[in-house]
């Protein structure tokens, strides 16, 4: 499946994969996009993501030997670490190609930009070589004053865990929590000095003790690795405000202006904490829908019902939609992942009244007869 699109890729996932069977990379790829839908919502959906142009073409090599099929999977991406790290790991959730078992394993995430990077130095020591020998002795001090700004600008470790920051968190009042260690040094090129790097998805002691003394700016991402963050952050520190860089961006990319107009809009905790505060509307639905859906939490698993509430059938999650388009007489469908809009689709041709599932996308349009519920709202 391809996309009109052109994907300015950051990292290239790599893993191998082993199928009982022969098969072919039709069957490969058909297993990739089909076992891994509805996982984590559309936002990390790979058919929504090769059409927004956030993943390129996915590479398939394989050989049959002896009725056994191995080869590997390249998925090139855009997407930030923390969404890239979950669509490497939904890969090996992958346990059937087509008919056959399969066992996938990841092999590494190679950053591209890393590895362009150390061509560029390469290159940069080949230029400055020529350079030093080619140009007049003045050029030594152009050298010293460039050195000097680096130095500037240089990143400190603080804390055990050794968190990338900046000179003065020790001496200030307020600092400034961004996500990792190239945010920082984006900071301190624009000279802010106050700041320090969580460099991971748990938060460390470090920076939950300086939010219980100093008054803390969480400065995020604007993306749903941003997100996934602040939830941790809300949960376990004493931040005062948030600030977001603009959808789809980095910090480690905004202009000084950005970070700037970012810092003004910060937002206090109390505000974002009142709006998550607030109790879900309550449906009543039958107590069958209610007891299901407790059971299924933290399952990955979906139960078929027809419309006299006897269950037709329990399976993975990642074989839903393929289920679903098969199998008629379903009425209502009951599951421990996200309701997306192709699963909606689905859905609707086989004329099911009721989804319920943990969460519901964003910008679902389901038909007209058709209600979408979370766990949270269903009552008995």
């Amino acid at each position: 499946m391809g996309s009109s699109q052109t994907v300015t890729v950051k990292y290239v996932i790599r893993a191998k994969f082993e199928v009982e069977g022969v098969v072919e990379k039709p069957d490969v790829i058909g297993a990739v996009f089909g076992q891994t839908e509805g996982l984590f919502g559309s936002e990390l959906d790979l058919r929504e993501l090769q059409k927004s142009g956030r993943i390129g073409r996915i590479e398939i090599e394989l050989k049959s030997e002896q009725d056994k099929t191995t080869g590997a999977i390249s998925i090139p991406t855009s997407l930030d670490r923390v969404s890239t790290s979950i669509i490497a790991a939904s890969l090996e959730s992958i346990n059937r190609v087509g008919p056959c078992s399969a066992l996938v394993t990841l092999e590494k995430i190679e950053d591209v930009r890393e590895a362009r990077r150390k061509t560029i130095i390469e290159r940069a020591k080949k230029i400055l070589h020529e350079w030093t020998i080619e140009t007049l002795p003045s050029t030594e001090e152009i050298f010293r004053e460039v050195s000097e700004i680096l130095r500037a600008v240089k990143v400190e470790k603080y804390g055990p865990e050794g968190l990338a920051a900046g000179p003065n968190i020790e001496s200030v009042k307020e600092i400034i929590i961004v996500e990792g260690r190239a945010d920082v040094i984006n900071l301190l090129r624009y000279g802010i000095e106050n700041v320090i790097a969580l460099e991971g998805a748990k938060i460390p002691e470090t920076i939950i003790k300086l939010c219980r003394e100093k008054e803390v700016t969480a400065l995020l991402d604007g993306d749903r690795g941003g997100d996934l963050i602040l939830k941790e952050l809300l949960q376990v520190t004493d931040i005062k405000y948030v600030a977001r860089a603009p959808p789809g961006k980095e910090v480690e990319e905004l202009t000084s202006k950005q970070i700037a107009t970012a810092l003004d809009k910060k937002v206090p905790i109390e505000k974002i904490k009142g709006k998550r505060l607030r109790k879900p509307r309550k449906i009543l639905v039958p107590k069958q829908i209610v007891e299901t859906a407790k059971g299924l939490e933290g399952t990955l698993e979906a139960v078929l019902f027809n419309e006299k509430m006897k269950q037709i059938e329990r399976l993975p999650v990642n074989e839903l939609a393929e289920k679903l388009s098969q199998i008629e007489g379903v009425d209502t469908v009951v599951f421990d992942g996200v309701i997306t809009q192709r699963l909606v689709d689905i859905a609707g041709e086989k004329n099911v009244k009721y989804i319920v599932a943990a969460r519901v996308s964003e910008a679902i349009k389901p038909p007209l007869r058709m209600h979408l519920l979370t766990f949270a709202e269903v009552e008995g």
